[in-house]
């Protein structure tokens, strides 16, 4: 049965659709002093846990989905769409935690394994106490693509080059290339693809995330002469302003999947999560 998190009851019921298991019908409640409570009125043999924390609350709604689920099931397996915190992979400064670990910890008291979508470093897979495997699921992006004139497909730099390769390829054609940094003083700092024209050329910027919108909205800047631009990634999380920042960039359209859901989100993760399921 699919357990789903009151952040990604899209994304859940699509999974349910996927695996053609029944979806839980799970209450949830908040409270005047600011708790919240669910209840998972049912469940079969195997519960998957489907939330995406997307905030503090939201990771403590998915303890609690646990643990409802640990009562009536004998296996759980929760899956992270999205998962909060993870950026946050190692200690910035002395006495700062490694929060991706400690949330990683939290989890894994409550489930027997766990998959997520693209996590923003592959090592926070290593931070779990249980079995946790990553799925890639750039190559969705591509469904919702308009036709493309010339397309050249650009990560936002060299490490994420495989996303734009990833999506470029489940296109059907085009040219993959990413953002490189070229400093002339200490001051002045240049961003543009590496090799690759972009000239007259649809062009499709790609990230796992885009969060305050800036650095996109930086690097739409620096493209010379573009017929038009698209924005993907798999992560919408589009915080405040983000989204005005990309519209006033110039960006035609922007695509996500629904790991956050977002009027952005475009297409499902939900068979990539089957596969691995």
């Amino acid at each position: 049965m699919i357990v789903p998190g009151s952040a990604s009851q899209e994304v859940a019921a699509e999974l349910a659709a996927e695996l053609d298991e029944p979806l839980a019908s799970v209450e949830y409640e908040w409270f005047a002093d600011g708790e919240t409570l669910v209840r998972v009125p049912e469940t079969d043999d195997r519960a998957v846990v489907v939330a995406s924390t997307v905030s503090s609350d939201a990771h403590v709604e998915l303890l609690q989905l646990q643990d409802a689920a640990r009562q009536r099931a004998d296996e759980v397996v929760t899956v992270l769409p999205y998962m909060g915190y993870g950026r946050q992979d190692e200690a910035f400064a002395p006495g700062q935690p490694v929060s991706a670990r400690a949330m990683a910890r939290a989890i894994s008291t409550g489930t027997d394994r766990v998959v997520t979508v693209n996590p923003h470093e592959e090592a926070v897979t290593g931070f779990f106490d249980v079995p946790c495997s990553s799925v890639d699921a750039a190559g969705r992006l591509a469904a919702p693509l308009p036709e493309l004139s010339d397309p050249l497909f650009v990560s936002p730099d060299s490490g994420a080059i495989e996303l734009a390769e990833a999506i470029r390829d489940a296109y059907g054609g085009g040219e993959a290339d990413y953002f490189e940094k070229v400093r002339h003083s200490d001051t002045a700092v240049e961003i543009k693809p590496s090799d690759a024209s972009t000239t007259g050329r649809d062009v499709v910027l790609i990230d796992d995330i885009i969060a305050t919108g800036s650095t996109m909205s930086t690097a739409i800047a620096q493209l010379s002469g573009p017929d038009r631009v698209f924005v993907t990634c798999v992560h919408p999380m589009l915080a405040a302003n983000a989204r005005t920042k990309l519209a006033n960039a110039g960006v035609d359209a922007v695509y996500g999947t629904d790991t956050i859901e977002r009027a952005v989100s475009s297409v499902s993760v939900a068979p990539a999560i089957a596969d691995a399921l």
